[in-house]
């Protein structure tokens, strides 16, 4: 008889797994037994619970972009200006929860499978729209015309950050990756005044 309750625990088990072991590696070159067994329990009911690898590592960055989410939002909760809200979400977007090695080797390879598969590419999708409409609502009123362009540079740059951070293969400095983006923005509204 299954344990009442041991789904969610299990679930929440394996998508940690996934993004050590997927942080490990460096890549999604694992198998959905080197994830189960580092969460403490078999394949098969890896399988049972996600059906696939690729099923098990999108739970995996779901996860990740809750945890992105909430911490822009944390950081948003704090701005009084439309400056002070881009500079948020720049800020939430290299928080110590986001910017680690196994969740950037994540990301590194989350934008990979994105070209392959339909269900990455629309999370990425949604991941990308979430972001740029946010940065939108900040720009707009300080910017104005130029708010497509400057989100659009400004989104660039943070995923090229985290891409870069993933292949550096080094120690990560989150403080220098989000004053060089903040230093970015400071140029862009300079330009635009």
């Amino acid at each position: 008889m299954p344990k009442l309750g041991a789904e969610p625990i299990r679930r929440a088990a394996l998508v940690k797994a996934t993004i050590e072991t997927v942080g490990d590696a460096g890549s999604l070159d694992v198998t959905v037994a080197q994830i189960a067994r580092r969460a403490g329990m078999s394949s098969a009911l890896a399988h049972h619970y996600f059906g696939s690898k690729e099923q098990i590592f999108l739970a995996a960055m779901r996860s990740i972009l809750t945890l992105y989410g909430a911490e822009v939002r944390g950081a948003l909760a704090t701005a009084r200006s439309p400056r002070d809200r881009v500079r948020a979400i720049v800020i939430g977007s290299f928080a110590a929860g986001s910017f680690r090695g196994e969740a950037i080797s994540a990301w590194l390879n989350f934008y990979v499978l994105a070209q392959s598969s339909d269900a990455a590419r629309r999370l990425l999708g949604v991941y990308q729209s979430r972001l740029r409409s946010n940065l939108l609502c900040g720009l707009r009123p300080i910017v104005g015309a130029r708010a497509e362009a400057v989100a659009e540079g400004l989104g660039a740059l943070i995923d090229g950050v985290y891409i870069r951070a993933a292949l550096a293969g080094g120690a990560l400095d989150r403080q220098h990756a989000c004053n060089m983006v903040l230093a970015h923005l400071e140029k862009e509204l300079e330009d635009g005044q």
